[in-house]
C-alpha cells in the first residue's frame, strides 16, 4: 500500500501505521506493507510558487509516476519483501495532489494498482485532472476499486472547486459502473476527515481480499 505525502499520512490526523497495525492484529483487513514515499523536494513548484516537485509529479496525467513506482521503487521494496504481483492486492493512497496522482496511477496502470484512496483529490484544470470524469465515462470499465473523499469547504480557487470536482468523479464512477465510494463531508482541504474514517475506508477497500 503505497502512500504519496508519506510524512502526511504518519502524522496524527491519519497516523495510517498505527490504523494498519491496529486492523492488522484484528484480522479486519490483510497483512500490509505501508510503503511512505514524499516527493522531490526540488523542482518547479506550482501555480502558488515554490520550489519543490510535487505538483509535477503527483498532478501530470501521464504514466511518468506510476513507471517510476513500478520500475524503481516496487522493486527495491521485493529485494527485502515478499510482496504481491496481483494489482488487486495493492493500494495507492494519496491526499490533495496525491489523490489524483493515485487515481492516476491506477487508472494508468490497472495491471499494477488495484485499489484506491483519494482525500481531497485535485481533478481540477491544474495539469489536466478535470479531464478524468469525462474520460471516465468514455473509456472501457478498468478493474479498479476507488475510495473518494471530499468535504463542502474543500478549495475553490482558480484552477477548479474540489467539492464540484470530486463529485463529479463519483458520478462518472457510478455511471461507468464502478466499484466506487464516495464520502462529503463538511470539512476543508486537510486529512482531518479523512483520518476521522480510515479504518472504516481500509475495511471497506479490503473487504473481500484473503485474509490469510
Amino acid at each position: 500500500m503505497i502512500f504519496q505525502d508519506g510524512r502526511q499520512y504518519l502524522g496524527r490526523d491519519v497516523q495510517a501505521n498505527v490504523v494498519l497495525d491496529n486492523l492488522i492484529n484484528k484480522g479486519d483487513i490483510p497483512v500490509i506493507i505501508g510503503l511512505f514515499i514524499n516527493y522531490g523536494d526540488k523542482g518547479p513548484g506550482n501555480d502558488w510558487g515554490g520550489t519543490d516537485n510535487r505538483s509535477v509529479e503527483y498532478e501530470s496525467i501521464n504514466d511518468l509516476y506510476p513507471r517510476f513506482l513500478i520500475e524503481e521503487i516496487i522493486p527495491e521494496i521485493k529485494k527485502n519483501y515478499n510482496i504481491t504481483d496481483d494489482p488487486a492486492g495493492r493500494a495507492i493512497v494519496g491526499f490533495s495532489a496525491g489523490g489524483i496522482c493515485a487515481f492516476n496511477a491506477a487508472w494508468q496502470r490497472p495491471d499494477a494498482f488495484g485499489k484506491v484512496i483519494s482525500h481531497c483529490g485535485v481533478f481540477a484544470n491544474n495539469r489536466g485532472g478535470d479531464r478524468y470524469p469525462e474520460m471516465i465515462r468514455k473509456t472501457p470499465k478498468k478493474s479498479i476499486r476507488v475510495f473518494l473523499q471530499s468535504g463542502e469547504k474543500d478549495l475553490n480557487v482558480s484552477f477548479g472547486n474540489l467539492p464540484l470536482k470530486n463529485k463529479d468523479m463519483a458520478s462518472a464512477l457510478e455511471y461507468s459502473e464502478y466499484d466506487y465510494k464516495f464520502v462529503f463531508g463538511e470539512g476543508g482541504h486537510s486529512l482531518m476527515h479523512g483520518g476521522a474514517i480510515f479504518p472504516e475506508t481500509l475495511r471497506w477497500l479490503w473487504r473481500d481480499y484473503p485474509k490469510d
